[in-house]
């Protein structure tokens, strides 16, 4: 699950990054696009509370550390590009 939502997440910050360019209103797309980041870091969350109610430590062991440092480096990027265009914006109205 969290991989189709992680991948939604996706798609949706380039299309709020798209509607910036085409200077059509980006903000729900930008919503979406955050929300759908934290959705995917919830499923992910309980993708391993699973494993730790069925006591599956090798899986624990294999996939958390490396999950975690991806799932800090995607959020923050997803963070960054999703709120890109508020951050123009305001370069752009302190420019004039």
């Amino acid at each position: 699950m969290w991989v189709i939502l992680g991948v939604i997440a996706i798609v949706v910050t380039f299309i709020n990054l798209y509607m910036y360019t085409a200077g059509k209103d980006y903000k729900l797309a930008m919503a979406m696009g955050l929300s759908f980041t934290a959705l995917t870091l919830c499923a992910e969350y309980s993708l391993v509370s699973n494993w730790v109610e069925v006591e599956d430590w090798a899986a624990l062991e294999d996939v958390v550390p490396g999950m975690e440092r991806a799932l800090w480096f995607l959020t923050i990027v997803s963070i960054l590009l999703n709120i890109a265009p508020i951050l123009l914006e305001r370069k752009g109205e302190r420019g004039r």
